[in-house]
């Protein structure tokens, strides 16, 4: 048996049309064309990322999950014929995203074996005067946004929120958002890729032709009254301490700021996503120790046990509940 250490994955990047290059600013090898995304943790049909450190190199996350599951996956993490439970991007947003919302897991009308969508935001990077679409306007209900939609007038139904590097953002299923241009993200989300556009401001996809709406699963997966949706400033957070920034049932985000070594641990019920969000140190554990830097994240095993943080950096940490 291979003794456990944090993994770390090459990306699977993805070209949008609402994409760009400023994913380079990570060291990322991007392909040719506006690439929007990168999976950097993934185990799903539409991309699955494989290990590059290490003695587990060139396997696929879906293959880590069958030889090694609850092990690395943790008895939360792990689910019997289950993929692994989230997906983990970083997004450039060099343009408008499309105004979209995402199912609940038991929407009737779900692609065969896909899952619904609860994500959270974290802002990386903010030009000036940058902002997000987040929820409806009080009021709005079915009636109003079908109207709106067909008038050609939905945004006059969104909620515009201005947001800044730091800024983080809770989004059920059912909540209508947009990320909008000017902005680089880390996204921790359901290992889903099911999304239902509202609207796209009449722009051509990459192949030229005018991307397909969903209005009657939008209309039927939006949470009129809300579904929880929160937000918050993430500044107010001291040295070597964690502040929870997003929970819900798929996931628990935190932020820590390293500012010395601080030592940790993982626990047996989940394995433990570190996204590197700003800043460069180390990572350590017991038969090993990386550097690790901004843009980078690492899939840490359940059974890992111990391991220590070191540097000046800004990191996400994400468990299943």
């Amino acid at each position: 048996m291979t003794q456990v250490y944090p993994l770390q994955f090459k990306p699977e990047m993805k070209e949008r049309i609402w994409g760009g290059r400023a994913l380079e600013q990570f060291g990322l090898e991007l392909p040719e064309g506006a690439i929007g995304e990168g999976w950097m943790i993934g185990d799903h049909p539409n991309g699955t990322t494989k290990v590059m450190n290490g003695a587990l190199a060139g396997l696929g996350l879906d293959e880590i999950r069958e030889q090694y599951g609850r092990e690395y996956f943790g008895t939360k993490g792990y689910v019997e014929d289950g993929r692994f439970p989230l997906l983990i991007k970083l997004l450039d947003c060099n343009d408008d995203l499309s105004i979209q919302v995402h199912p609940t897991d038991s929407y009737e009308g779900l692609p065969k074996g896909e899952l619904g969508k609860t994500e959270m935001w974290y802002i990386l990077a903010a030009e000036p005067g940058a902002k997000i679409i987040y929820g409806l306007k009080d009021g709005v209900d079915r009636a109003a946004l079908a109207s709106a939609i067909e008038e050609g007038r939905v945004m006059d139904c969104l909620q515009e929120v201005s947001v800044e590097a730091g800024d983080a953002f809770y989004i059920p299923a059912g909540t209508v958002h947009a990320l909008c241009a000017g902005v680089v993200v880390a996204e921790i989300q359901q290992n889903s890729d099911t999304t239902y556009r509202v609207f796209d401001y009449n722009r051509p996809g990459l192949d030229g032709k005018l991307r397909e709406l969903h209005v009657e699963d939008s209309l039927n997966v939006t949470a009129y009254e809300g579904a929880g949706a929160s937000r918050m400033k993430t500044d107010a957070i001291g040295d070597n301490e964690w502040l929870r920034i997003a929970e819900s049932p798929y996931f628990v985000v935190e932020k820590g700021l390293v500012r010395a070594p601080w030592k940790l641990s993982t626990t047996p019920e989940s394995f433990v996503i570190l996204v590197i969000a700003e800043g460069t140190g180390t990572l350590s554990w017991d038969g090993g120790k990386q550097e690790v830097k901004a843009g980078e994240c690492f899939l840490l095993p359940a059974s890992l046990g111990g391991y220590e943080l070191d540097g000046h950096m800004t990191v996400l940490r994400s468990v299943t509940p």
